[in-house]
């Protein structure tokens, strides 16, 4: 069982970056020492937060994170050239010792594609080609590469990644299509952070059986999920700590068209958090670890919640649930 942190890095516009970053070095050295498996960044464009990209963020964690695993949770590949990807990625899996994480998603605001002069429709066809294309480059080897969206004329990569063949690939997907087609290529699902429970291990389960339909073994295979973590005494008081904070962060998206996190926030509340005592987390992760998940990625982070809570959420787990999985 392994359990890593989502760094939350959304600010309020105008808010000192600097001084942010400074503030995620630290928590990245506490969640290192504490015991944490990894540490993951997030990833869009044009946002109505500030939003500092994850690959220069993640660079700067490097020195700070530990063999923790670092990550992408997820890099939205559709938005930029496979090239540049391939040769970005690997230069961050280098200067990591092979640590890095690579995970991906098509996308789903309208503004970005819009600014980047891509057609959102292609969205899922773009990613899967730049994976591709990418795999291709870290070989070394001569890429000639003709597809629908980009075309390569015998280049090679001129950085290749520490982790050979390269690094590990995660994806993000929230429908059963997306989930299918990512079982049909053998690559780990990530499950949202703000889904219900039923339909998370629910749809784990049809993952696993296509996954198994198409060929592919469960020998290395890993079971991510993102969720939201506030350890307190009860829910109540955990929701005291953090609900005004976690409830602020999600109805950002509603902007982008997904007003449920408005109209469906009750049951959200009650069935997709991982809020509440020691014990009450702990059965949640007994009962989702059962279901076959096994990377626990938590987000302890919300708009306009203070540091000094989220160290005191991930100390807690770290004292308090964390010893239950472990050997």
């Amino acid at each position: 069982m392994k359990f890593g942190v989502l760094l939350d890095h959304q600010y309020e516009r105008g808010d000192d970056i600097h001084r942010r970053t400074g503030e995620l070095v630290e928590f990245t050295q506490h969640i290192r020492d504490l015991g944490y498996d990894s540490v993951f960044g997030i990833h869009h464009y044009l946002s109505s937060l500030s939003t500092p990209q994850p690959l220069p963020l993640l660079s700067r964690l490097i020195d700070h994170s530990g063999d923790m695993q670092l990550g992408t949770g997820i890099l939205i590949l559709p938005m930029g050239h496979p090239v540049h990807w391939a040769e970005e990625i690997a230069t961050i899996d280098q200067m990591s010792g092979g640590r890095f994480v690579l995970g991906i998603g098509s996308g789903y605001r309208e503004d970005e594609f819009r600014s980047f002069g891509i057609e959102r429709r292609t969205r899922v066809s773009r990613m899967n080609e730049s994976l591709d294309v990418m795999r291709k480059l870290w070989t070394g080897e001569e890429v000639t590469h003709h597809g629908r969206h980009f075309e390569l004329d015998g280049v090679r990569c001129s950085v290749l990644p520490a982790q050979r063949p390269g690094p590990p690939v995660w994806v993000g997907a929230n429908g059963p299509v997306g989930i299918k087609r990512i079982a049909g290529q053998g690559l780990p699902w990530i499950a949202p952070s703000n889904v219900r429970r039923n339909w998370a291990v629910g749809n784990l389960t049809d993952y696993r059986a296509a996954r198994k339909e198409a060929g592919f073994g469960e020998d290395g295979a890993v079971f991510p999920i993102h969720r939201d973590l506030c350890v307190a005494d009860s829910f109540e008081d955990a929701y005291a700590t953090a609900g005004t904070a976690v409830r602020a962060s999600y109805g950002e998206y509603v902007q982008y068209g997904m007003d449920y996190f408005d109209t469906q926030w009750e049951g959200i509340k009650h069935k997709a958090l991982f809020f509440g005592s020691p014990d009450d987390i702990a059965a949640k992760i007994e009962d989702f670890a059962q279901a076959g998940f096994d990377h626990f990625v938590f987000r302890a982070q919300w708009l306009g919640l203070p540091i000094e809570r989220s160290v005191e959420i991930v100390e807690r787990f770290a004292r308090e649930v964390m010893p239950r999985f472990r050997p």
